[in-house]
């Protein structure tokens, strides 16, 4: 990308114009790239986060009914540690559809 970049300045002449534009197609790829990466995370943080919102709800449902306490906190660790567990397991996966994507930017 810097490469990319310094070599549009090396035409002394384009316009300032053309060398913003020719700039900003040296960056796009890496651009794209980030987005991919942001988006997949935020996807995998959101299910995360649905899943031990899931949990707590589960938690102050069980509270409601009169459960006790300690009984609760130690479903809810149970709960959140599965969700963390089978998250994990997402892993794997979203790396390589993250590899596979950013295979194909800038081709």
């Amino acid at each position: 990308m810097f490469r990319c970049s310094a070599s549009c300045c090396d035409d002394s002449q384009a316009s300032m114009q053309q060398v913003h534009q020719c700039i900003e197609r040296c960056h796009a790829p890496l651009a794209q790239a980030q987005a991919l990466v942001t988006s997949e995370l935020e996807k995998f943080q959101d299910r995360l986060a649905r899943c031990t919102m899931h949990c707590n709800d589960k938690a102050k449902d069980s509270i409601d009914a009169g459960s006790k306490e300690l009984q609760v906190k130690q479903q809810l660790d149970s709960c959140v540690a599965k969700c963390v567990d089978d998250h994990m397991h997402l892993i794997p996966t979203m790396t390589r559809r993250m590899k596979e994507s950013l295979s194909s930017i800038g081709k």
